[in-house]
């Protein structure tokens, strides 16, 4: 019977043999076409199968990675490709959804010892959101590679805004290996205001920015948005082939309620849903595919949610709810007619009877949205357009000041 190890060198020994064969390109399974004749996926690689490209900065470096179960080149974790080309990583820093990606959305996640490679896992959610000097004064590089959805308060930005900061603070370099947006196509939502920062929100920009994390922390650093941000030394590895307009499948599911491609497209406007007291299927096998509430009177669908991994205590558990399934929506007419789609949470905001109830008591879809006046749009009769049209003179600015840290077409 073979090791641990022993698999894992036979694996990334045929992972190199990969790379020399076809070193930009990947394998057919992952060239796909839509009905409409769209390529996607085509030639696409995130930056970590660029290993030429960091590994010599990595060369007798105490190394730190801050990844998640998508940090994978082709089908290996990147940790277990490092450990057999001899990097000396020391640390995991896991984001939400720990290191293995299992855990609930805003679970606390316990620091541990991976239990295959024996490296130490510290958890960057819950309290220690932010790397501390003790757990960094052994190391000499960190190493990111997280990916993200595109929107505002999928947390792993806020992760990167911690990682960048701790490692200006304590003198450490900071590469990090840039990953497609399946979301990159579009810009669209308020942007975020002073007042409604929060862990899901940190920095000015809209719910949905179109922007890789690289991308996104050369707009932190150049703005100014950590301090002393001119001293952080900063490396961005880019993607392979990639524009924002390119549709990109994740091969790898980001966190266990957004399984599928559907689920990450209507992510952005399905997730005010959190704000408020409509489950979007959590608990079920479509999360952010349906909505509903048991008291709605007009639906298309019904749906429990359960107790199950990744969402052990779902809101409504156990409740039959009645809704609206968005399971089968055309890809092709979500990508051809992108934006943040408000019809969802007026729809549910029409349907329910008890208004003064819809909203969370926390207020919490103020930090979702990025303001405090979104609920009152929408308690006051706004229409969609008319909520979009107020938002429109900062997200204008916003797509002015994009432009300046676009790495890629």
């Amino acid at each position: 019977m073979y090791s641990y190890k022993q698999g894992i060198i036979m694996s990334v020994t045929g992972l190199l043999i990969f790379f020399a064969f076809c070193q930009h390109k990947v394998s057919d399974s992952l060239n796909r076409s839509t009905q409409s004749g769209e390529i996607f996926n085509q030639n696409i690689l995130p930056a970590d199968y660029n290993l030429n490209e960091y590994l010599p900065h990595l060369k007798n470096k105490r190394v730190g990675v801050v990844v998640h179960p998508c940090s994978v080149v082709k089908d290996k974790f990147l940790v277990d490709t490092l450990l057999v080309l001899g990097v000396n990583v020391q640390t995991i820093f896991a984001p939400e959804h720990g290191f293995r990606g299992i855990a609930d959305a805003g679970e606390l996640i316990n620091n541990e010892v991976d239990s295959k490679t024996g490296i130490k896992i510290i958890s960057l959610y819950g309290k220690n959101k932010k790397p501390t000097g003790e757990q960094l004064k052994d190391l000499d590089v960190i190493l990111f590679d997280l990916q993200d959805v595109g929107a505002r308060f999928y947390t792993y930005l806020s992760s990167l805004h911690y990682v960048m900061e701790a490692c200006n603070e304590n003198n450490k370099k900071l590469i990090v290996l840039d990953r497609p947006n399946p979301n990159g196509h579009f810009v669209d939502g308020p942007v975020l205001e002073d007042d409604c920062k929060s862990f899901i929100g940190i920095h000015p920009i809209p719910v949905v920015h179109g922007m890789t994390l690289g991308e996104l922390a050369l707009m932190i650093k150049g703005e100014g948005w950590i301090k002393n941000s001119s001293a952080l030394d900063l490396q961005i590895i880019h993607c392979n082939n990639y524009k924002h307009s390119s549709r990109y499948i994740l091969p790898v599911k980001p966190s266990p309620n957004l399984p599928n491609e559907i689920s990450i497209l209507l992510y952005p406007s399905i997730c005010l849903l959190e704000g408020t007291c409509i489950s979007l299927g959590r608990g079920t096998e479509s999360p952010f595919q349906i909505y509903g509430h048991p008291s709605f009177v007009n639906y298309d669908t019904t749906f429990t949610p359960l107790s199950i991994p990744g969402a052990k205590t779902p809101p409504l558990l156990n409740q039959m709810c009645k809704g609206y399934s968005l399971r089968n929506a055309s890809i092709d007419s979500l990508r051809k007619n992108p934006g943040l789609n408000l019809a969802h949470i007026l729809n549910s905001y029409k349907e329910y009877k008890g208004k003064e109830d819809f909203f969370l008591k926390n207020n919490f879809i103020d930090l979702l949205i990025g303001n405090k006046f979104f609920k009152e749009q929408i308690q006051s009769g706004m229409n969609e357009f008319q909520i979009k049209e107020s938002w429109k003179e900062k997200l204008n600015q916003f797509k002015i000041l994009r432009k300046k840290y676009l790495l890629y077409d």
